[in-house]
């Protein structure tokens, strides 16, 4: 069953790539305490995500911090160096954290795991954005297959 509004995430443990290299990163880390605006994408360097989905949110990064977001953290099932490369090609510095779902783990356990075997890319993520207020999803933004639009950082700022 997928995740819904209303409901509290569940535990889980992301990868991010800093100055040291790789981290852990607990979803107590990441949501405990705080609004995150989280989006995920079906994979780093792909079409749609590097031409408009991390750059909605990177375009709208001020906007949402204005608006009482602390943290805008973008997801994938990809490895950290992956993540940490992608954020770096795409310049997104402070804006916008990269956390790696290496394993699937937390897309698994929220309900939005994607089989992209056909393309040739196995498990990932469905394309989506969530707003959370302290773990708990309050604004949660589904694409359909193929879809971009609710997901877009335009769309969930204008939910703010």
């Amino acid at each position: 069953m997928s995740i819904k509004i209303g409901d509290k995430l569940p535990q889980a443990s992301f990868m991010t790539l800093g100055a040291d290299g790789p981290a852990p990163m607990s979803s107590d880390d990441l949501f405990a305490g705080k609004t995150v605006a989280l989006f995920a994408v079906p994979g780093a360097f792909t079409p749609t995500c590097s031409a408009k989905h991390l750059p909605s949110f990177q375009a709208n990064a001020a906007a949402l911090k204005a608006k009482g977001v602390d943290i805008i953290a973008c997801c994938s099932v990809n490895d950290v160096f992956v993540m940490g490369a992608w954020g770096e090609a795409e310049n997104v510095g402070d804006d916008v954290l990269m956390l790696a779902d290496g394993n699937g783990d937390f897309t698994k356990a929220i309900g939005l795991e994607l089989d992209a075997s056909g393309f040739g890319m196995g498990a990932r993520s469905q394309r989506y954005s969530m707003l959370v207020k302290d773990g708990i999803v309050s604004e949660l933004n589904v694409e359909a297959g193929g879809d971009y639009h609710v997901s877009s950082g335009d769309y969930l700022l204008e939910q703010l």
